[in-house]
């Protein structure tokens, strides 16, 4: 047996790059990598599911702002992390995926029927990847690995993709040939992320000058870093300030010019009327402008890293550039100025405040209303697709902590392995919450959570089905088709993994939750059992 082979070349790589955790399951071709990390000290979180190891990685990057790596397996074990990668493809999380595949005599089909071999397995993840590479010889593991980290960590941030064919990660490198251990590389913290042209700078800068503007943070703001320089500026301009979804937090729900509630007519209407809107890091999407149903009427200016996205729904003055590194640059050339923004805010929370009043939406609520009262002021908080979710989107004031959704991609399953990822990660426990549709998705991972002791409290909230599907349904059709769901004793199941498991009321869930998050450490589930309502769309 060999003590150092291809496998030890990547792990070795990793460490210098400063990765420290690393999230996956093992596989046939795989076994000369995960050989390897028994050599290393990296820390190994072995998952039940690749689509919830994925989760995870992309949970711990939210939380710590670092990536980790994702080992994984070929074929099956690759294409099963696929919606996980979309998220992190779709919200700007940064990863480093080291695949496995057959042997190098076997690539590009030219010897068929080798176990889990795909055609092409690049192309299948060419979609939800930044980059993607596939290693021809074990001297390029370093080189390959280091130029994935440096695209992962370069705004727009996200998943890439590095494949090593078996015999290579077998191969030794205790020979002649062999490479030395790799002690240094290019860190994330040494990456320098795109500036805005200047002349683009002081054209954003005239137009908030001359009028008074309207500014909406989105996720570019969070991932970059950039809630502190949002407030400079917002100050500074007197702007009303307007989170969409993937910015919820970049500005404290409690800060004067914070406006709440995006998805409201209100708020659209706010930023239709805007004589400049300064549009940072959002796509203006689907849910920022209210289903497309947005008009603005003044100038403009869109900021994202990812080119794809300036005036791809609105004409906008367009710049290319990294948040925090656009801030930075716009600051000192825009002026001191009065606009009313506070008051132009608590004008339009005012008015989405009363016609949430009068929908009878009490219970909703109230529910939660009580997960906020529960819920430690720094701890950071995961949200699976479900309605409460939606809610959250809209009024979940993080405090000190910070707020993590699917709203990228949308799909089921993210909220609890994405906290565990963040738990690993912080050190610390998290808060994660899933519908009971959604939560069957990644119930695998209480066993991942009982084997490495994670910190997480699981609030599952069970109304017997795909709520949001069942609202969606009902209200265009008049009848819901194939909503409703058989589901297991959630209590039991948990406890049936040893992990401690809770009921609640409405009544008595802020303090039943409490106690959860509470508990010294490993897992813990709450399950509510109870039907929230959407509220309607303006």
């Amino acid at each position: 047996m060999t003590t150092r082979n291809g496998g030890d070349l990547v792990v070795e790589t990793l460490q210098a790059l400063g990765i420290k955790d690393v999230f996956g399951i093992p596989g046939q071709h795989a076994l000369g990598l995960f050989d390897a990390l028994s050599r290393s000290s990296l820390n190994f979180y072995s998952s039940r599911v690749e689509n919830n190891a994925a989760f995870a990685a992309d949970g711990y990057a939210r939380a710590t702002g670092n990536p980790a790596a994702l080992f994984l397996s070929t074929g099956p074990g690759a294409l099963t992390s696929l919606a996980g990668l979309q998220e992190a493809y779709a919200t700007g999380v940064p990863m480093i995926v080291v695949s496995s595949q057959i042997p190098a005599a076997g690539l590009g089909a030219r010897r068929k029927g080798m176990l889990h071999q795909l055609d092409e397995q690049t192309e299948s993840v060419r979609n939800v990847t930044k980059y993607q590479a596939t290693v021809q010889q074990a001297a390029a593991i370093p080189s390959v690995l280091e130029d994935a980290c440096r695209e992962a960590m370069t705004a727009p941030q996200g998943p890439v993709w590095v494949e090593v064919p078996q015999d290579i990660l077998l191969e030794s490198q205790d020979t002649a040939h062999g490479l030395p251990a790799i002690t240094a590389a290019t860190t994330a913290a040494e990456i320098n992320q795109p500036e805005a042209h200047h002349a683009l700078v002081s054209r954003a800068a005239e137009l908030i000058n001359a009028n008074s503007t309207v500014i909406v943070a989105g996720g570019g703001v969070r991932r970059s870093g950039a809630g502190e320089l949002l407030v400079q500026l917002a100050e500074k301009i007197d702007a009303p300030v307007v989170c969409t979804v993937g910015g919820n937090t970049a500005l404290p729900l409690d800060h004067p010019l914070a406006v709440h509630f995006i998805e409201d007519r209100h708020v659209t209407d706010l930023m239709d009327s805007a004589e400049t809107l300064l549009v940072l890091g959002s796509s203006l999407g689907e849910v920022t402008s209210n289903y497309f149903t947005m008009k603005p009427t003044g100038t403009i200016i869109q900021v994202d890293a990812e080119s794809k996205v300036l005036s791809s729904n609105h004409p906008s003055l367009g710049i290319r550039a990294d948040i925090s590194t656009f801030l930075a640059q716009l600051l000192p050339a825009v002026d001191t100025a009065t606009h009313a923004g506070a008051d132009k805010a608590a004008e339009v929370n005012t008015k989405v405040a009363e016609r949430m009043s009068e929908l009878g939406l009490e219970h909703e609520q109230q529910v939660m209303d009580a997960i906020r009262e529960a819920v430690p002021d720094d701890m950071q908080a995961y949200w699976d697709m479900t309605i409460a979710a939606y809610w959250a989107w809209n009024v979940w004031d993080a405090k000190d902590g910070e707020f993590h959704s699917a709203q990228g991609a949308g799909g089921l399953g993210y909220g609890f392995p994405a906290a565990l990822g963040g738990a690993l990660g912080l050190g610390k426990r998290t808060f994660a919450l899933a519908g009971d549709g959604s939560s069957l998705y990644s119930t695998s991972e209480l066993a991942a959570a009982v084997q490495h002791d994670i910190p997480v409290t699981w609030l599952i909230v069970d109304d017997g089905g795909y709520g949001i599907l069942r609202e969606y349904m009902n209200e265009a059709f008049g009848k819901a088709t194939a909503t409703e769901l058989a589901r297991p004793d959630f209590v039991k199941l948990a406890e049936s993994f040893g992990v401690p498991a809770f009921r609640a009321e409405k009544e008595t869930l802020q303090e039943v939750l409490s106690q959860a998050l509470d508990a010294e450490s490993g897992p813990n589930v709450v399950v509510l059992e109870t039907h929230l309502k959407m509220w309607e769309l303006t």
